[in-house]
């Protein structure tokens, strides 16, 4: 039990405070405790060892509740260790797991998993070889992921990050994986928000939020990512694939360079200390696909970074880039242009999906690069008042139409196959990219149809077989076109 007096009774030290920087304390008279411990103090707060030096000990304080000076405190004699379970499903935490939304649960069913720990080594990983669907259709075809791989999401503000975040989970949770979302430093009303949309589309029972609000302790915003990471593993270790989304490492950086000026740190670029890289290399490095009792289990990480006015070249968004698998970027010229998602793919780089395709699926994502090459290129002509060509015309239109089909509806997901035989109907010419939603609803409903695609796609190797097939079938599948 977290009980003061009976910590002091255990080991026998007591300590005091002597000094109080905000989120952060500077205690004396603990002479045996070491980095990353968790100390107590008799007001009942706890807090966490973050340096040591001469005859202080400096405090991570995990509350927003003041300390004064000469308050007592003790060793706890552990790392900082949350509870992990089944139990965590369809709720929201905060770092410390306690449930902030959700109900109550029974912590002694649950086991402690220590939030900070380090990365697994490269024998207990495996290739990365399974494809991760989202359900978007630019992204599965144009900038694919595979299931362990850490991709960062990168853009401005309220260009559509999070609707991707969200849909990836819908489209993962219904394949069978957890998704564990962390949500750092985000106001209580976004939070009840993310919570909504799961419980809407049916997904919160398998799904964890670990949530540090805007409005916590700096401590508590610190550590939120490490608490989700430590969930995602219990997941992993019980053999669940994992989707883990961390919103965002950004404001992450931004606040754990607060806690280091606070602590006279030395600054250096943009004022970060110098550990910086390394606070978030640690965490990201947890990721991976992973041999767990002879089977292949992944926990997919999804970092997400704001950048300002499009600016990539950022110190903390080069950070992540350098120890990610690739980024996805969102475009704010794009998305005021309205293109949904407003994701730039010439930009967008995926370093292991592409190994996880099949031969048809990367030759998907050659031909739409191609038309998208194409079209930008055509309209950088126009931009001069060139006279276009009947051939430019058809790239014009191909490219217009390739457009309309990734502006695909709100909270909908497609199906890879599917995306797969409408690419094929829009490249033959057959059809126009628009209305989507009947196919979509016909999916829900009619397993004839999944059936057939699906044999459709399982039969062809080329994008030129695949045509001949949707030819064939035209009569079947056109009328949800029309």
């Amino acid at each position: 039990m977290n009980n003061f007096e009976n910590f002091l009774d255990t080991f026998k030290e007591v300590g005091f405070v002597e000094k109080i920087n905000q989120s952060t304390a500077e205690i004396r008279g603990l002479p045996d405790v070491h980095l990353g411990e968790m100390v107590i103090f008799e007001t009942g707060q706890l807090g966490q060892i973050s340096s040591l030096g001469g005859e202080f000990a400096e405090v991570l304080v995990l509350s927003k509740d003041l300390l004064k000076v000469g308050t007592r405190t003790a060793r706890m004699g552990k790392m900082l260790l949350i509870p992990a379970g089944k139990e965590l499903l369809g709720r929201t935490i905060d770092p410390l797991g306690k449930v902030i939304f959700g109900g109550a649960m029974n912590q002694l069913k649950m086991e402690m998993r220590q939030v900070d720990i380090v990365p697994s080594g490269i024998a207990k990983r495996k290739k990365i070889n399974q494809p991760m669907h989202t359900g978007i259709a630019m992204v599965d075809l144009m900038v694919p992921l595979g299931m362990g791989q850490r991709e960062l999401v990168m853009g401005d503000r309220k260009t559509g990050k999070s609707h991707l975040l969200l849909q990836s989970a819908v489209t993962q949770v219904k394949d069978g994986s957890v998704c564990v979302y962390a949500a750092i430093a985000k106001k209580k009303s976004e939070v009840k928000r993310i919570e909504a949309f799961m419980a809407d589309q049916g997904i919160l029972n398998n799904a964890v939020i670990v949530a540090a609000s805007s409005q916590d302790s700096p401590g508590e915003i610190f550590l939120c990512p490490y608490s989700a990471m430590g969930i995602a593993e219990y997941f992993r270790d019980n053999g669940r694939n994992v989707l883990l989304v961390l919103d965002d490492l950004s404001t992450h950086a931004m606040f754990y360079r607060e806690l280091s000026l606070i602590s006279r740190k030395f600054p250096g670029r943009d004022s970060y200390p110098g550990d910086i890289f390394h606070i978030h290399s640690k965490l990201i490095e947890r990721a991976g696909n992973f041999n767990v009792d002879g089977k292949e289990v992944s926990i997919t990480c999804l970092p997400v970074a704001d950048t300002v006015q499009g600016d990539i070249t950022g110190y903390i968004q080069t950070n992540l880039m350098s120890m990610t698998d690739g980024h996805i970027y969102f475009d704010v010229e794009l998305f005021f242009k309205g293109r949904r998602p407003a994701i730039n793919p010439f930009v967008s780089v995926t370093r292991v999906g592409h190994q996880t395709q099949t031969p048809l699926a990367r030759e998907a994502g050659r031909i739409l690069m191609d038309l998208l090459s194409g079209y930008e290129r055509t309209q950088g002509f126009l931009r001069f008042g060139a006279e276009l060509g009947e051939s430019s015309r058809q790239i014009l239109t191909m490219g217009e139409r390739v457009l309309a089909f990734f502006n695909q509806p709100i909270n909908r997901s497609i199906a890879f196959n599917l995306q797969l035989v409408l690419l094929a109907y829009l490249v033959s010419g057959m059809w126009n990219g628009k209305n989507v939603m009947k196919i979509l609803d016909a999916w829900d409903k009619d397993a004839a149809l999944i059936k057939l695609i699906d044999e459709m796609v399982n039969s062809c190797d080329t994008m030129n077989n695949l045509i001949e097939q949707t030819r064939r079938n035209s009569e079947s599948i056109m009328p949800y076109l029309s």
